[in-house]
Parts: structure tokens; sequence; C-alpha cells
């Protein structure tokens, strides 16, 4: 027959009874919360609250407008970006290789006047980007082409002749 050891249940002071006392995710949800809230500037956010939002709503619309969608791809032989940039001409678009980094800057400039009998409308539209990218250490920085046909820009980044070898497979062996 099997014997029972009996041993004393004890509680230490500052540990709590149950396992959910210990977590309370409401409680970490409204000091979350809190937090938010008096980052955005305390007592003037509550004055004007809606002013405020408008105007970081108004810069993040403008930022993210302002960034072309980019895409990056690899292939053996190169990488390549893509960067859709409508409305622009390539006389607008500007690609700098420096300092390990690759820099792709432009602007667009929109004016259209319209006049008709009873009126008359002019509108101007200004915005300019940068994005720039690290350039892999195995890029041959000297023989990197650019073209830009039908509002996509498309860099070419080619490969090291090293950096095109193939794979050499290593035979696993037992040991």
């Amino acid at each position: 027959m099997a014997s029972e050891t009996k041993l004393p249940v004890t509680k230490k002071a500052n540990e709590p009874a149950f396992a959910s006392e210990a977590w309370r995710p409401f409680e970490t949800l409204r000091k979350e919360v809190d937090r938010l809230f008096e980052d955005f500037g305390g007592d003037d956010f509550w004055r004007r609250p809606f002013r405020s939002l408008a105007g970081f709503e108004r810069n993040l619309a403008q930022k993210l407008a302002s960034t072309p969608a980019v895409d990056v791809a690899e292939s053996d032989k190169a990488y390549e970006i893509t960067a859709e940039l409508p409305g622009m001409d390539e006389k607008d678009i500007e690609v700098n290789v420096a300092n390990d980094g690759l820099t792709i800057k432009g602007e667009k400039r929109v004016e259209k006047e319209e006049q008709q009998k009873d009126y008359y409308v002019s509108e101007r539209r200004y915005g300019s980007f940068e994005r720039y990218f690290r350039l892999p250490e195995d890029v041959e920085a000297d023989k990197i082409e650019a073209s830009f046909k039908n509002g996509v820009l498309k860099v070419t980044l080619p490969k090291t002749a090293e950096a095109q070898k193939p794979a050499k497979k290593i035979e696993v062996k037992a040991a």
C-alpha cells in the first residue's frame, strides 16, 4: 500500500491566492489607454480633441500619399526595384547611388486651369517624395540601371559575379 505524505499549505504574504488575480487584462488595457492619451499632449488635447486629431490624420495621409508603392524582387542575376509613379515623367525622377545606398527622388507638379462661360477653375498640386534603400554587399553599384515607362520606374541592381555562382551542395555523410 502506498503511504501518503501530507505537507502544510502556506501562502506567502505578497502572493495572489489565484492566478487570475496576478493577470488582470482589463487593468493592463486601461493603463495602456491612459498612457496613449497622455502621449497626445495633456490638457490641450482635451480642450480641442478633434482639431488635433484632424491635423494628425492630415499629416499621416500626406506622408502616405507622397510615398510611392515599391516592390523589391530578387533573381539569380540581379535585384529589381519597381516603383509606381503615375502621372510623372522621367524628367521629374532622380535616382542616385551614394554611400552604399540607392535614393529615388521625385517631384510632381500638377496645374490645371479650366475656364467656361459661367465659371473658372484653377488648381495646383505639388508633392515630392524620397525613398532610400541600403544596397546589399553583392551589388555592382557602377552597373545599376533605371528605366521609366508608363508611370513605372524599374531599377535593376546587378549582382557581382561571385554572388551569381550557384550554391555548392555539400554531401552529408553518416557519422
